[in-house]
Order: C-alpha cells, then structure tokens, then sequence
C-alpha cells in the first residue's frame, strides 16, 4: 500500500497559494529620440514653408499632369525601359556564361566588354551612338542589309542600344554572381543522376540562383527607369523630353519638371511592388515562413478579432 508522498517544504512552512505580486516596470527614456524627432519635425515644417511660399503656378501641375504629349512620354519610357532589360538581360546570360568559360578567347572577350560599359558613362555611350554617322555613314552588312547609317540610327534605336548595351555588361555580372553562388556539390549531383549540363542548368542551377539574381536586377531595373531620362540628349521622345519641351512653350518650366518628377515616382513605385512580389516568390525555397506582406497585415490589424488568452489557474476542489 502506497503512502502519501508529503510535499510539504523541509522548513516546515505550506506553500504559498497567493499569486506573485506583479512587477513594475518603468521603461527608460530616450531623449535623443525625442530630440531628433523635434529637429525632423522642424526641417519638415520648414522646408514645407519654403515650398508654399514659392514662386510657382500650382495650377499648371494638375492642368498638364494628364496632358497627352506627357502621356505619350510616360509610354516610351516604359517601353524603352523594358526592352532595354530584355535586351540587356539576354545579353548578360551570354556573357555570364562566356566569362565562366574555359575558353580563355570568350573568356577574355567578355571582361573586355564588361570592362569597356561599365567603365564609361551611360551619357556618353548615347552620344556615340546617336554620332555613329559621323564615323560610318553607310550600314554595309554586305549579304544581308544595306543602307545610310542616318536611316538607321534614330532616337529609339540609338536610345536602345545605348542603354541596353550599358545594361548587359551588369547583368552579366548579377548573373555571374548567382550561378556561382549555388554550391558545386548541386551538380555533381546532378551528373550523378545523369543529368545533362543544359538540364542541369535549367532544373538544378538557375532556380536556385534566381533568388541571388532577382534583388540586383529589380534594381537594376528600377535605376533604368529613371537612366532613361538621359535618352532626351538623343531626342527620344521619353517624360523627360516631352515636359521640357511642353514647359518651353508655355513658360512653366519648374511645373513641368515637377509633373515629370511625379510620373517617375509613379513609375517606379509601380515596378518596385512588382519586384516585392516577385522576389517573395523567389523566396519560397530558402525561407521557412514568409514575412506578412503589407496588405496581410493590414487585413490582420483590422479584420482579425484577437481573443484575450485564458488564464490559468488551479483546479478547485
């Protein structure tokens, strides 16, 4: 027959059945925060101060914000943006994969370019295109296409090669960086199961690469929506160049540059949700739980009914 087991304490006291008293704790203030928060708060005020008070037809914003010259600008550059990421990314695989070549010629050829375009400014590279005529006036491919360099070189091409060549030479580099960052072992795997090189390139190697590869190019991307504007020196008819012509006519320079300032942030913020999403997706392989996206926490903070948790106590008896 088994014994009562006596919990009671060595000293001879019972335990103590009332609940431990609850801790204050007084949270430290941080001066500096409150400081630092006064000095924003006051350059805010006054640079809004600054801006209220200055010289500028506020009305000539919302008259030419939706004005069809603008329209039409904000188009050709987005559509010069995107295809000169097609082109330059296209070109970079090829290089990327030159350059990790054995081949010391392909080797050699693509540092070359990769050297020469990102050397030189972006500026410069358009002027020597859109100038190309000065040099050959003449395209002479001789079993394919003939004809006067002039005919040839316009705005857009000129503003296609100048900024997707430029952006070949980077993303041969992201591109270098992303295959290379998958672990050796992957493929040697993958020769292990028989897998071809192009298979194993294709299956093995580039889904894991591509959440390397995706950050860097959204940036890249994101940077050459706003390097378009150089295409003005060009005469591509991008934002740039259609507000400054617009602003010229009607004297509302400052307005006009203001009304382009405000497409391109459009643009961008666009295209920089585009490349959150995207790079989540990417994600799904190296993390184990996504972050909460902004719209899921706002749907959480304002939909979700949070319950007060139970306390617990003991069982009466």
């Amino acid at each position: 027959m088994k014994t009562p087991t006596d919990t009671t304490p060595s000293g001879g006291l019972p335990p103590s059945k009332g609940a431990p008293e609850a801790i204050k704790a007084i949270p430290i203030r941080h001066w500096g925060r409150y400081v630092s928060a006064v000095v924003v708060l006051g350059l805010l005020a006054l640079l809004a101060n600054a801006v209220a008070g200055a010289d500028l037809q506020w009305s000539a914003i919302p008259d030419f914000f939706f004005d069809g010259q603008i329209l039409a600008g904000v188009k050709n550059t987005i559509v010069i943006s995107v295809l000169a990421m097609i082109m330059g990314l296209v070109l970079g695989v090829i290089l990327a994969v030159m350059r990790m070549s054995k081949n010391p010629v392909t080797s050699s050829v693509a540092w070359g370019y990769i050297w020469f375009f990102r050397g030189t400014p972006v500026y410069v590279q358009l002027l020597l295109w859109f100038n190309l005529a000065l040099i050959f006036p003449i395209l002479n491919i001789m079993p394919i296409y003939k004809d006067e360099m002039t005919d040839v070189m316009t705005p857009f091409m000129a503003a296609l090669l100048g900024l997707g060549l430029n952006e070949a030479a980077y993303m041969a580099e992201i591109c270098r960086a992303g295959i290379q960052s998958v672990d050796e072992g992957q493929t040697e795997a993958s020769h292990a199961l028989g897998m071809t090189d192009s298979q194993n390139m294709r299956r093995i190697v580039l889904p894991q690469a591509m959440r390397v590869i995706v950050p860097p190019s959204g940036n890249e991307f994101i940077n050459l929506l706003k390097t378009s504007a150089l295409c003005e020196v060009v005469m591509y008819e991008e934002t740039l160049r259609k507000a400054r012509n617009i602003g010229n006519n009607s004297g509302a320079v400052v307005e006009l540059l203001i009304v382009a300032t405000i497409w391109f942030l459009i643009i961008t913020t666009v295209f920089s949700i585009g490349q959150y999403y995207l790079e989540r997706r990417f994600a799904k392989g190296a993390s184990r739980q996504l972050p909460l996206t902004p719209w899921q926490k706002v749907r959480r903070n304002l939909f979700t009914w949070h319950r007060r948790p139970a306390r617990s106590g003991g069982i009466t008896s």
